[in-house]
């Protein structure tokens, strides 16, 4: 068995080696490789907390990085920042070193360390809503395939419109614009979006965005060519991502991952196979990635990761076991490196049975093997150069020559501070977009509502005016008409008096003749005339 695994791993090409073969004791002249063409054929790093994943990965990025091969990781823990600093040599570790036959010596790497929007110590990163896209901003807010389908259509809205989607407070005003009185019609028009989904598209934003996570989205934005770069010495530059506040944000900070990985995919130009990668990306903590995950993201990643390897990228999922990794994605990987397993619970049991039965045939009884792992240790398979699995081989991983820790904090600042991607990405660009646009349409719109409402006030008013005018109107004419009425009454009745008297005058002309001479007469005749004047014209006392 231990010559065919030396066979096994005997290659003609460049490689990276992981460790020695273990049987009892490390057996120096079988040691474990990866040819460095393979690594862009992707691979996992699985074991229990504790196993040693971590330093495996610290391992193969600095083999890697002497290769010259640039490597990207998110640094989760902090300790990976250590690949700066030069590991001091110990007693434990020489012992160690020299049993296992490794070539030893301290060295630190060329490391560029990054921080999600700038929250921590690192080139802040940033990417724009846009380019993050409706289906990778679905999985940061939790949304169900109903609200992403919605949310994909307000994408689709602000690209037809000319709307620039930077930042979250841009896709926060379009929403609000849509769901508001003057853009109901348009949301309409947009695929049928009812105000109910949007509302709760609208409240996830507010709430990512008041847990902090409005400053990871904007200008400048990053451009993950950045991360594929040389140092001076012909090593590859080792790039990490801080995040050190993952479990308040893990789908947020995952997703952030992924949206680099798929960037790289649509940027980067088809070059085939090569004799080593372009890059080497590294996803710690992946099970974050697939939790909750809809059908269309896992589509998505499945997709990227078969794909980008003709782009010279390669993937390496880091994570608890296999099972945490969706089937389509893990039939893509081709190195695997396996520590511990524990079997505690019947589902762990369960798991361990799965991990088992995805290796090549191999002599080891994998069942009993994997959960005897020492620390540091781990069952192997990768490609050949061939592209043909090689055979599963108990190994005893290389000790890192940097330091396994975390690199002092006034280093790490002084290096950021030295960086020159800090002109280009440290401070933050907010130019017009869709918040702005909307926002002088909504002002303008509630000026034109207000205008509107002023303009309907004064008609209202002129109306109540004039109403009121055609009542007084209405009524001057009916006390005109009772007037003339009652002047036609008088005059009526003075005729009638006029008649009778005319009558009786001419029925008694004797008598008239006696009474008109009499001082009796004449008396009555003045006070009957000033009677029948104050009558008509209301002058005089009255009693």
């Amino acid at each position: 068995m231990i010559q065919k695994i030396v066979d096994g791993y005997s290659f003609d090409v460049p490689t990276a080696t992981l460790g020695v073969l273990m049987d009892e004791s490390p057996i120096v002249e079988a040691p474990i490789r990866i040819p460095l063409s393979m690594f862009n054929r992707h691979g996992l790093v699985a074991g229990a907390t504790g196993t040693g994943k971590t330093v495996t990965l610290q391992v193969m990025a600095e083999a890697l990085s002497n290769a010259g091969v640039p490597v990207f990781a998110a640094d989760i823990k902090g300790d990976l920042s250590g690949m700066a600093t030069a590991a001091e040599a110990n007693e434990k570790i020489l012992a160690r070193t020299q049993k296992q036959g490794q070539p030893w010596e301290p060295k630190g790497y060329p490391c560029e360390f990054y921080a999600l929007g700038g929250q921590g110590i690192g080139v802040p990163v940033r990417a724009t809503i846009s380019s993050f896209g409706p289906i990778l901003l679905s999985k940061v807010l939790g949304l169900n395939k109903v609200q992403e389908s919605s949310l994909g259509l307000i994408f689709h809205y602000a690209d037809q419109n000319g709307l620039l989607l930077l930042d979250l407070k841009d896709l926060t005003e379009l929403i609000k614009y849509l769901t508001s009185d003057e853009g109901k019609e348009e949301l309409k028009g947009i695929g049928g979006i009812s105000t109910a989904t949007a509302g709760v598209i609208l409240r996830n934003l507010v709430t990512l965005s008041s847990q902090g996570a409005d400053v990871f989205f904007g200008e400048p934005e990053f451009d993950p060519a950045d991360l594929m770069r040389i140092a001076p010495d012909g090593r590859g530059v080792v790039s990490l991502l801080e995040l050190p506040e993952l479990a308040s944000r893990p789908a947020l900070f995952s997703t952030f991952l992924m949206w680099l990985l798929a960037d790289m995919f649509s940027e980067l130009p088809e070059v085939g196979d090569i004799d080593k990668p372009k890059l080497v990306f590294f996803f710690d903590e992946a099970h974050l990635l697939f939790n909750d995950a809809s059908d269309a993201f896992l589509d998505a990643i499945t997709q990227t990761v078969r794909l980008i390897r003709s782009k010279g990228v390669g993937v390496f999922f880091v994570t608890q076991t296999p099972k945490d990794v969706p089937d389509d994605v893990l039939a893509q990987l081709g190195s695997r490196v396996q520590h511990q397993l524990r079997a505690h619970t019947p589902n762990d049991a369960k798991a361990l049975r799965a991990t088992v039965s995805t290796y090549p045939n191999s002599d080891y009884d994998l069942e009993q093997v994997l959960q005897q792992l020492g620390t540091g240790e781990a069952i192997v398979t990768v490609l050949s150069e061939k592209g043909a699995p090689t055979p599963v081989a108990r190994t005893r991983m290389w000790a890192p020559t940097s330091i396994m820790g975390p690199t002092p904090e006034d280093q790490l600042r002084a290096g950021v501070a030295q960086s020159s991607l800090m002109t280009k990405y440290g401070e933050a660009i907010d130019r017009e977009s869709a918040y702005e646009i909307l926002a002088r349409h909504l002002e303008a719109g509630a000026a034109k509502a207000e205008q509107e409402r002023l303009e309907a006030e004064r008609i209202e008013e002129e109306k109540r005016i004039e109403k009121e005018l055609a009542a007084l109107e209405k009524e001057e004419a009916k006390r005109q008409k009772e007037l003339l009425a009652e002047q036609r009454r008088l005059e009526r009745e003075r005729k009638a008096e006029e008649a009778a008297r005319r009558k009786w005058e001419k029925e008694n002309p004797t008598l008239i003749q006696q009474v008109t001479k009499s001082r009796i007469f004449k008396d009555f005749v003045r006070t009957a005339g000033r009677e029948i004047i104050r009558g008509v014209f209301g002058t005089g006392r009255r009693r």
